[in-house]
């Protein structure tokens, strides 16, 4: 990872797996009103459009976007005290309403490790 200049307090983004190829696939309305929230986690707060991930407590968010009829989400972590991780990046399409898929939630449980064995080889325990 290259050293981008960061602003006083900015904690850098790091994207796992395939979750920011993923986010470019979205149309650029949706990505540009995620990356803002993104952004708004980077300097410690929560945007409007994010809410807790469910089961989660309260270091897994999920920023959910609405768009020409079709649901987008992000799911980021703020577990780490120097970085933030973007877990996921899917438009839902759940057969059953609100419920996301559990292929989804199994993805995020996966990565959340993931990102928890990264972070550690970055800073330690």
């Amino acid at each position: 990872m290259s050293k981008a200049k960061r602003a006083h307090g900015e904690k850098p983004l790091f994207w796992v797996a395939s979750s920011l190829n993923d986010l470019l696939a979205f149309p650029v309305k949706v990505q540009k009103k995620i990356g803002t929230a993104l952004s708004v986690a980077q300097f410690g707060g929560k945007h409007p459009s994010a809410k807790p991930w469910k089961g989660a407590g309260s270091v897994v968010f999920e920023i959910v976007e609405d768009y020409r009829s079709d649901a987008y989400r992000a799911i980021y972590t703020v577990k780490f005290a120097d970085a933030v991780y973007v877990l996921h990046a899917f438009q839902k399409k759940s057969p059953s309403g609100i419920r996301t898929r559990r292929k989804d939630v199994e993805l995020v449980v996966q990565r959340l490790k993931q990102a928890q064995q990264e972070y550690e080889a970055r800073h330690g325990q």
